[in-house]
């Protein structure tokens, strides 16, 4: 195995097949141009596609409670080739607050950036100071030195002592707090709320992002980061420690914030059972060591509730070593690599998976659509070549080819007439639809439940106003997914008529795809009945707890709600795109053949050149149609970690 890694080749493999896929793209928008096919409609759906592409990232989040080795772990897997720890993971010096990593393409600059703890106590969450750079604490980072560079990532770890109220204040349970030894009567809370690390690395250029997590009580202290930055992961690797087991503590963030109904790890949550070196024991041998590890894994996954093969064994501390030595063999044995090949096989299908859902399916109707029109045209150009067989052109079939291209064009006219009132009606629809879920019903919304939180004197009836604002919500979204049915139904009538008496039989309309917005809403409100069930909060002054749970809660509300509003905008005017498309190309089609026909049956032309342009024009058009297909082959190529299983399989077979 190599020991610099195979996750690196994979993603690099992943990144390749998103940019050749981009190329594709821009390669159909060029072949519609040339062959005047190209609209405004089909340049929407592009741009779509390209941003869904460009845009893309792969979000893991490391978990874990204190000292079980996460960031020892993200140093093996990511930073072994700087030949040192470059973030802080030594006996004492862990991360203490929750650390992103990635790489900031829109600046490319490496740099560290620093939330002072203290903006806890102000009134805006981590998401709207994402949105104001004056508040955090900026460090250059120079990849040239990483001696310096490893000096700046140390800040993470930092801790300032502070009187246990203060800690309260602060959002800490002090019971969880260690106490400070030359300052008696302190306890030490992180220094930093949250730390930004962009970092130019061949993984996070490709749009690899990773979240590290500190404790239980850093977790429970920090609800933004529970409510939704650990439920946005794809995949969740939870680390545990081999020398002590699953703990009490372990457990309570496996159940509260991990193995939850509410968490959206669509690519998976797998367990990492670190610090594997403890059981190798060199007098007894590896069989003996295998079987101790054999059985603790065995606990694990029965503690966990998950399947043996997703705890994987490893030692980070080994693997790190290993890589910086260049130990092949010391590699093998800390197992860093079968952790990387679960990230490939599971967590990378699974994005693979969701573009190849989301776009190509989309892309390859759309390639189709326009081959069919391609082949139209090319089918009248064979005709006309058939009239012009003779010494002399044969005027009475080309009129008749030119009268059945009017009547073919008028009745495209005639489509895209009723199509275009079709859209107008579904114009309307939609603002129908907009109006469910508009900004102005959602803040309204809020500000009734802040009015009523504001003036409740119970802890009822704070929890009541807490429940009414998702009722509300989810009644909106009720509301809409019951309208939306009916436009989808609207939509689908048309596609029916529509294809009655048309070649286009293999068009079909885009969904809505509402229903997982209610999911979402549903979701969050579960949430939001655990967030206020906490201790906690039910201890909280009332001022500071609607401030919580509108930083919180209402901003994650929020957040889906603007997702909701963004595809509903964009619904009423796609739905009926894949029949706009095709009657738009084969009505630009038929106009150029009627133009050329009655050219042809006016004018006294040679026959023999006639048929040399003819000729030309279809080996030309066939060209056109072999680019298309070879466009059609490049995007159904199968993505990367599909080939490795099929590459693996046959050498398995033989």
């Amino acid at each position: 195995m190599n020991p610099q890694g195979t996750l690196s080749q994979q993603v690099e493999a992943y990144h390749n097949w998103k940019k050749e896929l981009i190329r594709q793209i821009g390669r159909y928008r060029l072949w519609l141009q040339d062959n005047n096919l190209f609209s405004d409609d089909i340049s929407i759906r592009i741009r779509h596609g390209l941003e869904l592409l460009i845009e893309d990232e792969l979000t893991i989040a490391f978990v874990g409670e204190y000292s079980r080795g996460k960031t020892e772990l993200i140093n093996a897997l990511f930073f072994s080739e700087y030949g040192q720890r470059m973030l802080p993971s030594q006996a004492g010096r862990t991360t203490m607050c929750p650390t992103e990593l990635f790489f900031d393409r829109s600046a490319n600059e490496n740099y560290l950036l620093l939330l002072p703890i203290e903006t806890r106590n102000g009134d805006l969450s981590l998401q709207q100071l994402r949105k104001q750079p004056e508040r955090w604490v900026r460090h250059e980072l120079d990849e040239r030195n990483p001696e310096i560079m490893r000096e700046a990532l140390a800040e993470v770890a930092r801790v300032k002592s502070v009187p246990p109220e203060e800690a309260r204040g602060l959002g800490f349970d002090e019971n969880m707090l260690e106490h400070d030894r030359s300052n008696p009567g302190n306890v030490q809370v992180p220094a930093w709320r949250n730390a930004q690390i962009s970092i130019r690395h061949p993984l996070f250029e490709r749009g690899l992002r990773i979240l590290d997590t500190p404790g239980l009580n850093a977790l429970g202290s920090e609800p933004e980061l529970t409510i939704s930055m650990l439920p946005r992961a794809h995949a969740i690797i939870f680390v545990l420690s081999a020398d002590t087991g699953v703990t009490a503590s372990d457990m309570t963030i496996w159940n509260e914030h991990i193995d939850t109904q509410h968490a959206d790890h669509r690519a998976g949550r797998f367990a990492v059972l670190n610090k594997i070196d403890v059981l190798w024991d060199d007098l007894q041998g590896e069989r003996h060591t295998q079987e101790a590890i054999g059985r603790v894994r065995g606990y694990t996954a029965d503690h966990l509730g998950m399947r043996q093969h997703d705890v994987i064994p490893v030692s980070a501390k080994q693997g790190l070593m290993a890589r910086v030595r260049k130990n092949s063999e010391l590699f093998d044995r800390s197992n860093i690599g079968q952790l990387e090949q679960l990230i490939i096989q599971r967590i990378l299908m699974h994005k693979e998976q969701l573009i190849t859902q989301s776009l190509i399916n989309d892309l390859l109707g759309m390639l189709q659509n326009s081959q069919a029109a391609m082949q139209t045209r090319l089918e009248s150009l064979e005709e006309e070549l058939q009239a012009c067989a003779g010494v002399t052109m044969d005027k009475a079939a080309l009129g008749r080819l030119a009268e059945r291209a009017q009547k073919d064009y008028d009745y495209y006219y005639k489509k895209l007439i009723t199509l275009r009132s079709s859209r107008r009606l579904m114009d309307s629809q939609g603002n129908l639809l907009k109006a469910l879920v508009s900004e102005e019903r959602f803040e309204a919304h809020a500000e009734r439940v802040r009015d009523n939180m504001s003036k409740s004197w119970t802890t009822a009836g704070m929890n009541r106003a807490m429940d009414q604002f998702f009722e509300l919500l989810e009644s909106d979204l009720t509301n809409l997914l019951g309208e939306g049915h009916l436009a989808e139904k609207m939509v689908g009538a048309i596609y029916r008529r529509y294809n009655e008496d048309n070649r286009a039989r293999h068009l079909e309309p885009i969904p809505l795809r509402a229903g997982r917005h209610v999911i979402a809403i549903r979701e969050l409100r579960k949430k939001a009945r655990r967030f206020r069930s906490s201790p906690k909060n039910l201890l909280t002054e009332q001022s500071v707890l609607v401030r919580r749970f509108f930083n919180v809660m209402v901003g994650e509300a929020r957040t889906l709600h603007a997702r909701v509003r963004k595809d509903v905008e964009r619904w009423p005017s796609e739905a009926l795109l894949p029949i706009m498309q095709f009657s738009m190309e084969q009505k630009q089609l038929l106009e150029h053949q009627i133009r050329r026909l009655r050219d042809m049956v006016r004018n006294d032309r040679d026959s023999r050149a006639e048929r040399q342009r003819l000729n030309h024009a279809i080996t030309d058009l066939r060209r056109q149609l072999e680019l298309a297909d070879a466009m059609q082959r490049q995007i159904r190529k199968p993505a990367p970690t599909l080939i490795q299983q099929k590459v693996v399989n046959i050498s398995g077979a033989v």
